[in-house]
């Protein structure tokens, strides 16, 4: 399994079953004995054994365990951490301290006619010495009588060399003989210090030569400039000084266009007010025309007096038929006068009158 196992989601049922039998085992190390799950177990049941003796390890489950059916994830990486660590606990296991290998060092032969040495090896040296000299501690009374014996023995060997016995050119040809073993070549190393500093000069010495020769073309530049930007300025004078005029009656011309402007709106106000009036008045001549045509189709039209005609013939025939009907009335009017001045008049010289006469008076 590698470390990262159980983070990632890969295969959720071989996951699944993975941490089931690691955190079986895990609990059996811790002390708890507990039967490896088999494949075809019931999830639920393993998942619900598995909380219950993290529970009794004292460790807190603040989870739903149907977090735990996909074998991944931070819940299932918590209780095999807490399972781990009881594990470690009951077998007593304990962290102890490293122990790093020694590096034996290999002694670098140096040829007599090439010897090279290096930034790096310089260094190395010097930090093998100073680990020595704090490692060989000496007291301060015995380096005292030390350094007086080599001041001693110093001061008489300086007596001794003070006249040299040598001869010139034996020393000149031992000089020439040692030359090429004392030729030290240092290998340049990009992110050693001291070529950052040499270049930084190097850069800085660029700058200052570049910056003597563009310094005076760039005054040069700033001389032509500034005599241009004053001939500008002059010039701008002379130009409205000369065109001062022009510019008053420019204003003036705009002062009476703005003028000319408020005198349109307000023309033009009145003018909407005016087409409004005229639009009512057309509506109300169109309405006169529509009347005026309708009553010339009429009087130009005959059928009115046909029907006044008819209509009249019509009167006449009602009136005949009315007069008829008065006469008729008027004559039956005038026999029922007659009829009951007759009654009366042989009633009133009839001596009985009989009772049938008398209820109908």
């Amino acid at each position: 399994l590698n470390r990262h196992y159980f983070a990632l989601p890969t295969n959720p049922g071989e996951q699944f079953f993975m941490f089931c039998t690691l955190a079986a085992w895990l609990i059996t190390k811790a002390g708890h004995p507990f039967e490896q799950p088999q494949e075809y177990d019931d999830p639920n049941a393993i998942i619900s054994k598995i909380l219950s003796e993290l529970r009794s390890f004292g460790r807190p489950v603040d989870f739903p365990p149907s977090k735990l059916k996909a074998g991944y994830g931070e819940q299932a990486c918590y209780v095999l951490d807490c399972l781990a660590e009881e594990a470690l606990k009951y077998t007593g296991f304990s962290w102890k301290r490293p122990v790093y290998p020694t590096e034996e060092l290999e002694e670098e032969e140096i040829t007599e006619d090439d010897a090279e040495l290096t930034l790096n090896k310089l260094e190395e040296e010097a930090v093998e010495e100073e680990s020595d000299n704090e490692e060989n501690f000496i007291d301060l009374n015995v380096l005292k009588a030390q350094t007086y014996k080599s001041d001693i023995s110093d001061s008489a060997k300086q007596e001794e060399i003070l006249e040299s016995t040598t001869d010139a050119a034996e020393w000149n040809l031992e000089v020439e003989r040692v030359l090429p073993q004392l030729k030290v070549t240092v290998r340049t190393d990009n992110k050693d210090w001291r070529i950052h500093v040499d270049q930084m000069h190097q850069h800085k010495d660029g700058i200052e030569s570049a910056l003597k020769e563009t310094k005076g073309y760039l005054d040069k530049l700033q001389n032509e400039i500034s005599r241009t930007l004053e001939k500008i300025n002059s010039r701008e004078k002379y130009i409205n000084n000369q065109l001062e005029h022009l510019v008053q009656e420019y204003r003036s011309a705009q002062a009476l266009l703005s003028e000319a402007k408020e005198k349109y709106q307000e023309g033009s106000g009145g003018v909407t007010e005016r087409i409004k009036v005229l639009s009512e008045i057309t509506e109300v001549l169109e309405r006169v025309k529509q009347e005026m045509e309708e009553k010339g189709s009429s009087m130009t039209d005959g059928a009115p007096l046909v029907k006044i005609k008819q209509a009249l013939t019509k009167l006449k025939q009602e009136t005949l038929q009315m007069d008829i009907r008065i006469g008729v009335m008027e004559h039956t009017l005038l026999q029922s006068k007659l009829k009951e001045k007759s009654n009366m008049t042989r009633d009133m010289h009839a001596t009985v009158i009989p009772e049938t006469t008398v209820g109908v008076y």
